[in-house]
């Protein structure tokens, strides 16, 4: 195999820099780093009143979008108040375009997932496309390219925008200091694109779950409450009610078992995730009869392929 040696990099490129635990110091509202440009020391200004504890990492980098350059201080943050288990639950079953929970008294919370990628990977194919057929390096290619890095830098910070907002709503509006979520594994959900179109880009390129996860767990953290991971095979395939296993394709929208329970399939996952984990840790005795309290009973409902039946959203709670 042949080895690509490195690139020449002209006199604007810049290297970020990166310093764990040494090479800078911080004093006051500044800060100092080792280095020197041209015999020029790097001091930066901070924001007044910050304030940073026990710091891990620094980071110096610089955004060609922009044209400036930014310190960004990686360090801990206490939390209100410590951890205690209250005896309250919250199950979440986490979706491409829903976010489904239930708590300890058998409540549904639905929030709907935005989807700005949805609009966004239109102009940035198309900028893509027309950037492709310019000459490599050109003025134009340039700015063809400076153009779909904005529309890719728009359409992250919209979809971080959502994230940290529902994340934050979910863990201020709920009592339960203990928070269940399913383990996801990302990288085991590419599906063939025949199969299902456009949802490999919805899991892999936009972070909509693993990174979601991660706002939640720190934002828990701050307000002394804890997010669990617990293990979510077969918690869409399975009744809540019986433990039967069904085939449950994406356009099965309802679990409709032999027991009677016909129960939307997100609703019936985030019942499985919480009483997966109440089971597992010998929380409640009773964690079966919650399930069957939950049961929902009624005709038959006919599925159709490619038919969503979705449940009402209501705002969390």
């Amino acid at each position: 195999m042949r080895l690509q040696t490195p690139r020449f990099k002209g006199k604007d490129h810049f290297c970020t820099l990166r310093y764990n635990l040494s090479g800078f110091k911080i004093e006051g509202n500044r800060i100092r780093f080792s280095h020197f440009y041209n015999n020029v020391p790097l001091v930066f200004t901070l924001p007044e009143g910050s304030q940073f504890t026990n710091v891990k990492q620094v980071d110096l980098f610089y955004d060609d979008i922009k044209g400036a350059y930014y310190v960004a201080i990686v360090h801990e943050v206490q939390s209100q108040q410590d951890y205690r288990d209250n005896g309250l639950y919250q199950a979440f079953d986490l979706g491409v375009t829903k976010h489904v929970g239930v708590n300890s008294h058998g409540k549904f919370i639905e929030f709907s997932v935005a989807r700005p990628d949805t609009y966004w990977k239109t102009p940035i194919a198309e900028l893509q496309a027309r950037r492709d057929h310019c000459k490599k390096k050109s003025r134009k290619w340039q700015k063809l390219n400076r153009l779909k890095r904005k529309c890719e830098r728009k359409q992250s910070n919209q979809i971080k925008d959502f994230q940290h907002k529902v994340s934050r709503k979910i863990v201020e509006n709920t009592r339960a200091n203990t928070i269940l979520v399913g383990d996801l594994s990302v990288k085991q959900m590419p599906q063939s694109k025949q199969a299902t179109p456009g949802l490999n880009r919805s899991t892999q390129n936009t972070g909509h779950l693993s990174r979601f996860i991660g706002f939640l767990t720190y934002k828990a953290a701050l307000a002394g409450k804890r997010v669990i991971k617990v293990d979510e095979q077969n918690t869409t395939r399975a009744c809540c009610v019986c433990g039967a296993l069904h085939e449950m394709p994406l356009w099965k929208r309802v679990m409709a078992c032999e027991c009677g329970n016909t129960l939307d399939r997100d609703r019936n996952s985030a019942v499985n995730i919480m009483v997966r984990f109440l089971s597992q840790n010998a929380l409640w005795t009773g964690y079966r009869q919650f399930a069957g309290n939950l049961r929902q009973t009624g005709p038959r409902i006919p599925e159709i392929p490619g038919h969503s039946q979705e449940a009402p959203c209501v705002s969390g709670g």
